[in-house]
């Protein structure tokens, strides 16, 4: 190999997630260091499992809430239903909102038989913003039955509750998974099975054990290690270069943790800042909301420290790989070149998403006679600007730290040529 450096392959030119055994098998691996990775997966393995068994609650989310808040837990009142029904005529706006008996601003909905009462056609009044979502005959909305009201024709009250969904979710998750399948194939199916499994780690232990009490930031970071320690080996394959990569996904997750518990701590956030953590407070008044918050840090910065974790990983590999004789250090300094690049598409990445995400609230607060500073001090502002910069810290801090376990297990070959420099395309990452 001259001095000029290796030519690249697209992996490292690129930006590759791909597990390609033959690579895996062209690297030599330091011994020490091996043992070293090993070991300290294999403690996290044992803490995840006992986390797991210690703060496995003995029921789930619905019995939890169900016992902490009796009767407040319920979604309606006894004898109340759900009917879905189909729209039949959807009226016009009303003049300055106000129902004048023309039929405006309601929708004419045909309600199924339902407890004994025979099929009808009911009018529900609705809220403009209900109308502006252009709904048509033949839409399926949802409507809340009460029972025994004076003045409906069975003894019974209609009411608007909502628009169903459920037809266009589907199509949009089959069209996902077909997406998926069809570019990423065996791996995209991998990738789908880790998603359902992630899914169902916050579901069935994440959610319930943080309702049973169990400290916020234990059960994140013991349901972050089960998910990726799984999700990685399923999607990328079982090799040292994954382990590479979850090492510093770990890592990553628990810098991310200490970081949440000061940053909450020091700005004092409480962790309710909107309608949906003050209903939850009312139904179970002992949740730590504080807790919550940091574990929901932990969660947010899970799949952007997946993807830059096993793609320095990679890089790592590949450029040992075509330069077996290469110090650790030109290992290292050449990833990092790619690395850099990442962190900063990846920082675009979690920003903006917030601003998509919250963009209807910043609207509105931009409209507020006040300085940007103190708006962005308000509970609510506040809490995802630490929600992000947090997760970015942990982003950034797992680059260098992965990169570095990378080069040292990935160990030169004794007695192969140096190179004097490994260099990379400006814009490879």
């Amino acid at each position: 190999m001259t001095s000029q450096g290796p030519v690249l392959s697209p992996a490292v030119a690129g930006h590759s997630h791909r597990a390609d055994t033959s690579i895996d098998g062209a690297v030599r691996l330091g011994g020490a260091a091996r043992s070293g990775l090993l070991g300290f997966l294999g403690l996290c393995l044992v803490a995840t499992v006992v986390g797991l068994v210690v703060w496995w609650p003995p029921g789930g989310v619905t019995e939890h809430v169900a016992d902490q808040a009796g009767q407040g837990a319920q979604f309606a009142a006894p004898g109340v239903t759900f009917p879905v029904g189909t729209v039949e005529s959807v009226g016009s706006p009303c003049t300055d909102g106000v129902p004048d008996g023309s039929g405006c601003g309601s929708l004419r909905v045909k309600v199924p038989a339902e407890d004994g009462a025979p099929a009808r056609t009911v009018e529900v009044q609705v809220s403009p913003d209900v109308l502006a979502a252009g709904l048509e005959r033949g839409d399926r909305v949802e409507l809340v039955r009460t029972p025994h009201v004076e003045g409906g024709s069975d003894g019974a009250s209609y009411a608007f509750f909502g628009i169903k969904r459920g037809g266009t979710l589907a199509w949009l998750a089959v069209v996902f998974a077909a997406v998926v399948l069809a570019v990423a194939r065996w791996r995209g199916l991998f990738a789908l099975i880790g998603l359902a499994f992630g899914g169902a780690v916050v579901w069935w232990f994440l959610l319930p054990a943080l309702f049973d009490g169990a400290p916020g930031v234990g059960v994140a970071l013991v349901s972050s290690s089960a998910i990726m320690m799984v999700v990685l080996y399923l999607t990328h394959g079982v090799s040292y270069r994954t382990s590479v990569a979850l090492a510093g996904t770990l890592i990553g997750i628990t810098l991310t943790a200490l970081m949440g518990l000061v940053a909450i701590g020091h700005a004092h956030l409480t962790g309710i800042s909107d309608e949906a953590g003050a209903m939850l407070a009312s139904f179970d008044a002992d949740l730590d909301f504080q807790s919550l918050l940091s574990c929901a840090l932990v969660i947010a910065g899970l799949g952007v420290l997946n993807d830059v974790t096993i793609t320095q990983a990679s890089a790592a590999w590949e450029l040992r790989a075509l330069s077996p004789g290469a110090t650790r250090a030109q290992v290292f300094a050449s990833a990092m070149r790619i690395g850099r690049d990442h962190i900063a598409s990846t920082i675009y990445t979690i920003v903006f998403a917030y601003v998509g995400t919250a963009l209807v609230v910043l609207m509105l607060i931009s409209i507020y006679d006040r300085p940007l500073l103190e708006l962005l001090s308000t509970a609510q502002l506040a809490e995802e600007v630490v929600r992000t910069l947090v997760t970015s810290i942990g982003l950034v801090l797992a680059v260098p730290i992965t990169t570095a376990v990378a080069a040292v297990v990935a160990a030169p070959v004794p007695g192969a040529e140096r190179p004097d420099e490994m260099p990379l395309p400006a814009h490879a990452h």
